[in-house]
């Protein structure tokens, strides 16, 4: 480390991102701080996010029995009265087990931990704020860490208690009755289908014509039949100009098209923004954009070349899983240490009831790039590991290309689909094919089975069509004909 500073590297922000980072330097004997204004490290995706509302949604699924009401019913349920104490309860001894896990690696790397709220006096000077007291250390690289917070759009009138973000939803002291949840992106179908499970009548409003747009359309369709199952409404194509608490204190959302929503609670998705306004980055010449996200290159450097950024706060994916990497990445970067960093498919998971992953490209992908493509299925319901644990609705979906075989993309829904996914991740990642997932041998019975059977499905699809042309013979007639 040059003498004439405190530290190699400050990180700014405990979260995933932050964490890796620090690790990564002190890994290459670096001195290293991490400042954070929680005096809990682990940031948002500890404390309000990605942990609790996982915890949340497996004590649902093992308090209503839901995993288990293929085999004895409907009205199975571990416990009749469930409570928001019940559910809760766990997540908070969660939480606490993680963070003194993260605390203590931290410690043992001899990480210093420092609490309160850092901003830039320069480049190289960052101010750390408690209370009335200040501290100001030097530093030879910067990594800002500080991760998103709900966005609260205009005209919703946030009370935490009636009309609720994705961080206080949480915070509830009793479970409501009914629910409406603006927003269908990721956190507002993984609560609503969440809430759905305890038999809460929930309805999801999304602006835009599905949800999860992104999604593959065929998982989406089985995500809505199972929603609608559990008597979940979902209004699409309708956007929401306002929200207000009424006078008997349920939450009202009113709709474009004059629809009016009257729920209990009413929990409001409407997108993340950066944790950016005690920075100042402004006396670094940075500039954050609307939604406070911060602008960097392909090695994670913001425009001033010693200071990088990771995580939420650098905006898509916004996952802590990539998180975990560009922290990891940008240490490497700012050290020196050669890093190939090759860029191997992203993986999605997606904790609705049930749950999607899903890697690699869609069939709308395929098609607007007009890439010859099949498909293979393998429903759970006939595979024997899933008749054992009752899922009998569970689908996997492999896309490849017709004449290499090459694996393309990977559609889960069903139990286990956030681990499943990554076994198509690493074929796609050595550029594999169907053919290895046919030759492949798989424990018996397990649901990793559905890749030989989808695999096998998509295959003699292709056999079956052998020798055909691989374009229409008359398209060259036809466009003659136009000419």
């Amino acid at each position: 480390m040059s003498e004439k500073y405190d530290y190699d590297l400050i990180v700014i922000g405990s979260g995933p991102g932050g964490q890796k980072a620090a690790i990564q330097a002190v890994k290459l004997g670096k001195r290293v701080a991490v400042v954070d204004m929680n005096p809990r490290v682990g940031g948002v995706c500890l404390h309000n996010g990605t942990i609790p509302s996982k915890s949340f949604r497996e004590a649902i699924l093992h308090l209503t029995g839901y995993r288990e009401r293929f085999h004895y019913g409907k009205a199975y349920r571990v416990k009749q009265h469930i409570t928001m104490q019940d559910l809760t309860a766990r997540c908070e001894g969660i939480v606490r087990d993680i963070e003194q896990t993260m605390r203590s690696q931290m410690q043992r790397n001899h990480v210093d931990i420092i609490e309160g709220y850092g901003s830039f006096i320069d480049n190289h000077h960052i101010k750390v704020r408690k209370n009335n007291k200040e501290e100001v250390f030097s530093t030879e690289f910067v990594c800002i860490a500080t991760g998103t917070r709900p966005w609260h759009p205009p005209k919703f009138d946030f009370d935490g208690d009636v009309i609720l973000d994705s961080n206080s939803i949480l915070e509830m002291k009793e479970l409501p009755r009914s629910l409406c949840v603006v927003g269908g992106g990721v956190i507002g179908s993984e609560y609503g289908s969440m809430f759905a499970a305890l038999g809460i009548r929930v309805t999801i409003v999304e602006a835009r014509e599905s949800i999860l747009g992104f999604v593959d359309k065929e998982l989406i369709d089985s995500l809505q039949y199972k929603l609608r199952e559990q008597k979940v409404a979902i209004i699409t194509n309708d956007k929401v100009v306002r929200c207000s608490k009424a006078p008997d204190g349920r939450a009202v959302t009113y709709l474009e098209s004059g629809k009016r929503i009257v729920t209990e609670k009413l929990l409001v998705s409407a997108g993340r923004v950066g944790n950016v306004e005690r920075l100042d980055l402004q006396n670094i010449g940075l500039e954050a954009d609307q939604r406070g996200r911060i602008k960097v290159n392909d090695h994670y450097q913001t425009d001033v070349e010693n200071v990088y950024a990771v995580g939420d706060i650098i905006g898509f994916p916004a996952l802590a899983s990539t998180a975990l990497e560009q922290g990891r990445r940008a240490a490497c970067h700012a050290f020196g240490l050669y890093d190939r960093g090759a860029e191997l498919p992203l993986p999605f998971g997606i904790y609705t009831v049930p749950e999607i992953g899903m890697v690699g490209k869609t069939e709308k992908e395929l098609s607007e790039a007009k890439v010859p493509y099949e498909t293979g299925i393998a429903r759970f319901s006939e595979i024997e590991r899933g008749k054992i644990i009752g899922e009998d609705s569970g689908v996997l979906k492999i896309l490849f290309h017709r004449g290499t075989l090459q694996l393309l993309g990977v559609h889960i829904i069903g139990e286990n689909a956030t681990e499943l996914v990554h076994i198509g991740q690493t074929v796609m990642g050595f550029q594999g094919g169907i053919d290895y997932l046919v030759q492949s041998i798989f424990n018996y019975p397990t649901l990793s089975q559905a890749y030989r059977t989808a695999a096998l499905d998509g295959l003699n699809k292709v056999i079956a069509t052998e020798g055909l042309p691989d374009e229409d013979p008359y398209m060259d007639l036809v466009a003659e004909e136009l000419n």
